[in-house]
């Protein structure tokens, strides 16, 4: 008999075939990633080599007071820098110095390229490793890529947790590692949930500081929490760390079979892990019961643009009475992705990549519900009569675990409300 928190017998959507795309897509900026990294490790800090754009977007993302001293900037590239009329690496060193000077509370430097910096190959990784060995061992640096040009916005976390995993030192300690960005309420709540089952020496990457680092090992096993580390993952397996693979922890069902894979791996008893879970279980299916409404016998669309599609797409289909008509992601990494696949209803086109025209014409075509996109199609497709949903939302606000399950429902029936809502009152008119 199957265990209640395994992934059911049926193969759902693992043997569909995946539509691959190649054309011309729609992506937000990697460098956006600095926005929550920054709040995590509180002694790092994230210097961006690119242009003015660079430092606006960073700065309109962020909100940040003139009052505040952030911890990232832009070092930026002039018209002789793009031209190849002075030495860039020379005015990099320059500007790291000064700022390690004035900042002595830096323990981790990031140099985050851009597209500019890309575009004219400029050589970061060795700007790094020439920095290192600098201000060793007071400051650590590293570099990873930011730029939007091939890439979606999720992925600058990616990089960024990828380029630490080498750096951490060994060890052959049995340790858990709970991978990704999230937001501080809800990283406790799920701290908690582990604490009270009895799984003992939990470690976080970010870890808030490099004091509160530790090692990776042949025995360290570890989840990911954000469907779109896996370049991390990759890093990870290759210094012998073995993953758990789970559903990702979005919506009640998720969050249940995310939080077993990992009490089954450390021996949790079932009675242990149902007297912890039991309450907030049935909080989050009452929460998402109440938010959902709007959402059943509904039909969504997603495009690529977070890498969340398909645990969305689960938790829509399975806890919501969604159906999915479409479900684009960036990348499909089989791997990382497979327990979500099994759990994914049959039905829905699966795409890989985009070519945002032929998209298009098959969004309109189907005439969904509800269109899960980016900033850039939201305000045609609302246009052209679509109801549509920022991608870019779900990433920023807090959806992970059951304390935030309801929300992340309320976040897809928000724009069916308002539309059923505005609606209304036009027939009343």
């Amino acid at each position: 008999m199957n265990d209640r928190f395994d992934p059911p017998a049926a193969r759902g959507c693992l043997d569909t075939p995946v539509l691959k795309q190649r054309g011309q897509h729609e992506v937000f900026c990697g460098l956006t990633g600095i926005i929550w990294l920054h709040r995590k490790m509180q002694d790092a800090f994230f210097l961006v080599v690119g242009s003015r754009t660079c430092a606006h977007l960073l700065q309109s993302a962020a909100g940040v007071m003139i009052f505040a001293e952030p911890r990232f900037a832009t070092a930026i590239l002039e018209e002789t820098d793009l031209a190849g009329m002075a030495d860039a690496q020379v005015e990099l060193d320059r500007v790291a110095r000064e700022l390690l000077q004035r900042r002595p509370d830096i323990r981790q430097l990031f140099l985050v390229g851009s597209c500019p910096s890309e575009v004219i190959k400029l050589d970061l990784a060795n700007a790094a490793q020439r920095m290192s060995a600098e201000f060793a061992p007071r400051v650590r640096v590293l570099n990873y890529s930011g730029s939007g040009i091939e890439t979606t916005f999720t992925q600058g976390e990616d990089a960024c947790l990828a380029a630490m995993v080498p750096v951490l030192p060994d060890t052959d300690a049995r340790e858990f590692l709970m991978v990704g960005a999230l937001p501080d309420v809800v990283e406790e709540q799920a701290l908690g949930l582990l604490r009270d089952m009895g799984v003992e020496t939990v470690r976080v990457l970010p870890a808030p500081s490099r004091d509160a680092e530790y090692g990776v090992g042949p025995n360290t096993v570890y989840a990911l929490t954000q469907p779109f580390l896996t370049d991390t993952h990759e890093a990870l397996a290759r210094r012998g760390a073995r993953h758990i693979a789970a559903p990702f922890p979005f919506g009640e069902e998720g969050t249940t079979a995310w939080l077993w894979a990992v009490a089954r791996e450390f021996g949790v008893k079932r009675a242990t892990f149902d007297a912890v879970t039991e309450r907030p279980r049935a909080r989050a299916r009452k929460a998402i019961e109440r938010a959902a409404a709007p959402l059943r016998n509904r039909s969504v669309f997603f495009f690529p643009d977070s890498q969340l599609e398909l645990p969305l797409a689960r938790f829509l289909t399975r806890e919501c009475g969604m159906t999915a008509t479409e479900v684009g992601a960036p990348f499909i990494h089989r791997a990382v992705m497979e327990p979500e696949l099994a759990l994914l209803p049959e039905g829905p086109t699966l795409a890989e990549g985009q070519d945002v025209d032929l998209q298009l014409d098959r969004c309109r075509a189907s005439r969904p519900d509800l269109t899960v996109c980016g900033l850039g199609l939201a305000n045609p497709l609302e246009a052209e009569g679509l109801t549509t949903k920022w991608a870019i939302e779900l990433v920023f606000t807090p959806v992970h675990f059951y304390e935030q399950a309801g929300d992340l429902a309320g976040l897809f029936s928000r724009p069916l409300r308002r539309r059923d809502a505005l609606r209304l009152a036009e027939a009343e008119v």
